[in-house]
């Protein structure tokens, strides 16, 4: 989490407003020592916070030139054209 914060350049307690989460929630998460713990309601709400500030997080099995998991920028969506719908 704390890799995905720093990408996205936020702190602590933006990630915790923008998942709709406590501060001390946060906290907690990232002192998890491994695989970060939480209630799976609050871990979405983080991911989609994470994933809205443009992180991609990489699991276990899913491309990645290392093979690793871990959390990278994600692409630019491309730019809808305007009138086309995509």
């Amino acid at each position: 989490m704390r890799a995905a914060r720093a990408l996205a350049g936020i702190d602590q307690k933006t990630l915790a407003e923008r998942a709709g989460v406590s501060l001390p929630t946060i906290q907690r998460m990232e002192a998890s020592g491994g695989v970060v713990r939480g209630v799976v309601d609050t871990l979405v709400k983080v991911i989609e916070a994470l994933d809205a500030s443009g992180v991609e997080l990489i699991g276990d099995n899913q491309a990645s030139d290392a093979g690793g998991r871990g959390v990278r920028l994600k692409e630019p969506a491309p730019a809808q054209r305007p009138g086309t719908g995509s």
